[in-house]
């Protein structure tokens, strides 16, 4: 027989791409690492050749759609004949089997391709069903349904029936897995043919279970109802076929801190922080404290804050007591300030005139420049409002106001802030 045409430069490119990615290189070639995250959930090679069969079964029934014109010929019958097993078909079917992005599935067909080739021209009538030929013959990645591991041994519950129709047994299909029964909720048992823990057989047949929960605490029951339970689960206590409430706070089972109380819940029970007034408590509030705190004293049933502030104990001079929750602080009288530990007195600043800061140079230039405007004033009064001294009297005004603005400006926008 010929040899088969390679299918293109895209798998082995591929492949040349992976193998060099996976050779040690230079940093700048080495990829970033990514963030952390979780593993993703490896395939058994069941799975692939599950895929790569299905992909191959969609390329045959696409390969013959598309070479069939619609006539009814007896060319066209002979040219169908001609194409149906031939290996340009197979090439074809090749070519698109796997997605340029699946490795897997390129290195499984390229391991198997001799095998894809001889099931094509000798096997195809023996053996018409080519998953089973390639993938559990062949290459004995997968197994029968129902059967698991190197030796294709039954499920729990029988190859038939797997986990019993109530469970998925663990590496079913493949050459992998324990063949253990992942029972659906409220069945249990090695292959899944009991109810599970809260749950009652509500039918039973030589082929069938029906499971239906039990009573809020029942572990085990015998019907729906409150008065059915057989077993409770923890925290509960079987009185009268009845489940009742163990009150952990009232029978010491509890184990809450030396600043704790208890509180009974349903099926348990919480510890909760005791009030700040208490040193250690019976329950919420300062009214159920077994001894006070310091800086909180005993009045009549309940722990109260002590005002400290009612005695002398702020010595510093112009200091003041302010109380706190079971304590209390010194703070500066008003008016004063904490300094190097001490209180003194504030300092309010005087307030400064607009010019305090100018200096003599600047003083004569603003003189100039008043004298420079009465004078322009007086010009334009002479004029009677004539246009060109009104316009030199504005030039004048803002060509001087100008000049002293720009070597001053800094401190005059700052004493307007400081509202100077």
């Amino acid at each position: 027989m010929a040899s088969l045409p390679r299918r293109g430069l895209v798998p082995p490119l591929l492949w040349g791409l992976t193998l060099f990615l996976s050779l040690p290189g230079p940093v700048w070639l080495q990829p970033s690492p990514l963030p952390q995250s979780s593993p993703p959930t490896e395939l058994h090679p069941c799975h692939t050749c599950r895929e790569l069969v299905d992909s191959f079964n969609k390329g045959l029934e696409r390969t013959i759609r598309d070479n069939f014109g619609g006539g009814n010929t007896a060319w066209e019958e002979e040219k169908l004949s001609k194409y149906k097993d031939s290996e340009t078909r197979l090439v074809e079917v090749l070519e698109s089997v796997c997605s340029k992005s699946d490795f897997e599935c390129h290195r499984l067909l390229e391991l198997s391709e001799e095998l894809v080739e001889s099931w094509w021209f000798h096997k195809q009538q023996e053996a018409p069903d080519l998953f089973q030929w390639l993938c559990s013959d062949s290459l004995k990645l997968c197994c029968p349904s129902g059967t698991f591991g190197p030796s294709c041994l039954p499920c729990p519950g029988g190859a038939e029936k797997p986990c019993g129709g109530y469970g998925q047994c663990e590496g079913e299909g493949t050459r992998g897995g324990s063949g253990h029964c992942d029972c659906q909720a409220g069945y249990g048992g090695e292959a899944c043919g009991q109810c599970g823990l809260g749950y009652f057989e509500a039918e039973r047949n030589a082929s069938h279970l029906v499971c239906s929960a039990c009573f809020g605490p029942c572990a085990r029951c015998s019907g729906p109802e409150e008065s059915n339970c057989l077993q409770c689960k923890k925290g509960w206590a079987l009185h009268h076929l009845k489940c009742v409430d163990i009150d952990e706070c009232g029978t010491e089972r509890a184990s809450c801190g030396a600043d704790q109380f208890c509180v009974n819940t349903e099926g348990s029970y919480e510890c909760r922080d005791c009030a700040k007034a208490c040193l250690g408590c019976m329950g919420a509030g300062p009214g159920r404290c077994k001894k006070c705190s310091p800086g909180y004293q005993q009045v009549g049933s309940k722990c109260l804050d002590v005002d400290e502030c009612e005695t002398q104990v702020c010595p510093g001079e112009n200091e003041q007591c302010e109380n706190t929750e079971g304590s209390y602080r010194c703070i500066c009288a008003e008016g004063y300030k904490q300094m190097e530990g001490i209180c003194v007195k504030e300092q309010i600043p005087e307030s400064a005139g607009f010019f305090s800061e100018m200096t003599e140079d600047e003083l004569v230039v603003l003189q100039q420049m008043f004298f420079g405007v009465v004078i322009c004033a007086l010009a334009t009064l002479a004029a009677k409002g004539d246009l060109v001294f009104t316009a030199i009297f504005i030039g004048a005004v803002a060509a001087m106001t100008g000049y002293w603005l720009s070597e001053r400006s800094d401190r005059v926008l700052e004493g307007f802030i400081k509202g100077r």
